[in-house]
């Protein structure tokens, strides 16, 4: 039987996979309703991701299927609250994730003729006004669902927002790649002009500090409370067998970030951008995988099994290949 920490690898590239697919119209539909004059340069290759949701679907059926692999709490004898359920858990994900991808598909279509008349201008901005509400509320839920509550007895009152800020920061991350990659490798229809990286930089030291605040918001208040049920699962990240991947994602996710494009010249570079984007991104799937695996911690550390390595090959590749396809139909590559 596979070990939860190797389980825990597929539960967070679902999770990163979800968080891109949704965080790309997000971004669209704020920068629409925030009148960016830059939103015309970006929003088709940032909506483009949301070709990525039905693979969320599937992961989070697989997910569902896997049980007591992905919550270690089925099937406990002791009393557990009563969200902490699988069957409801299972209908409330489900109905979230068809609510959400018509919404949101529904934008996309707007999006696309929103300029031919003032009805399709008006309709797709109140649909825009929808669209951030719907992330927030979604997205709490899932960091409820699969990472918080793993641990029944655990809560914390911002976990949500510290969740859906860090991953909305990873988005940002792997969107200027993204960018970079296909706009250095010629394949974009029309390529970008250099201002685009740093208004993306600029963003992702926004939300670089919005994740360090969040984090230590979060820690504080456990700090000072002091209670066993809160501080011990904090103690077995930081100090036990994965005391290194919590030290890690911190520096990849904020000292390097922070000390890098809190300069005017780093955020115009787009070479150094990259190099921090790829720090986030890598520092988000250690931070998913810690709060995960971690609460139930063993030695066993992530991509040293076959499975681990395996699941994540075929889940990315995937996501990789649909994605470029969405750009190819969208006529956004060539």
């Amino acid at each position: 039987m596979i070990s939860f920490a190797s389980w825990s690898v597929l539960t967070v590239d679902f999770l990163v996979v979800l968080h891109l697919s949704l965080a790309g119209v997000t971004l669209a539909a704020l920068l629409h309703l925030a009148n960016a004059k830059w939103r015309f340069d970006i929003r088709l290759l940032s909506v483009s991701f949301f070709s990525l949701f039905p693979l969320a679907f599937l992961l989070l059926l697989i997910l569902l299927f896997g049980g007591s692999m992905t919550f270690p709490w089925v099937g406990s004898f002791e009393k557990l609250p009563r969200w902490n359920n699988l069957g409801f858990l299972a209908v409330r994900e489900i109905l979230g994730f068809l609510a959400v991808g018509t919404l949101y598909g529904y934008f996309i279509k707007l999006q696309a003729k929103a300029d031919q008349s003032p009805t399709d201008t008006h309709n797709f901005r109140t649909i825009a006004v929808m669209v951030p509400f719907a992330h927030v509320l979604f997205c709490t839920m899932v960091a409820w669902d699969f990472e918080m509550t793993l641990l029944p007895d655990w809560e914390s009152s911002i976990y949500a927002m510290y969740h859906f800020v860090s991953a909305f920061g990873m988005y940002l991350a792997i969107l200027v790649l993204t960018l970079y990659v296909l706009d250095k490798s010629g394949a974009l229809v029309n390529p970008p002009d250099e201002y685009l990286y740093n208004y993306i930089a600029q963003m992702m030291l926004a939300f670089t500090i919005l994740w360090v605040y969040t984090f230590f918001a979060q820690y504080l208040i456990i700090w000072y409370g002091n209670m066993p049920e809160e501080t011990e699962r904090l103690w077995r990240m930081q100090n036990g067998d994965y005391s290194v991947l919590f030290w890690t994602f911190f520096a990849l996710k904020f000292v390097i970030p922070f000390a890098t494009l809190v300069f005017p010249y780093s955020r115009h570079n787009p070479k150094v951008i990259i190099a921090v984007a790829s720090s986030m991104a890598l520092g988000t799937w250690i931070e998913r995988y810690t709060w995960i695996s971690g609460t139930y911690p063993t030695p066993h550390m992530p991509m040293t099994g076959f499975f681990d390595i395996g699941v994540t090959v075929l889940v990315f590749g995937a996501a990789v290949v649909i994605l470029r396809s969405s750009l190819r139909r969208g006529q956004i590559i060539r």
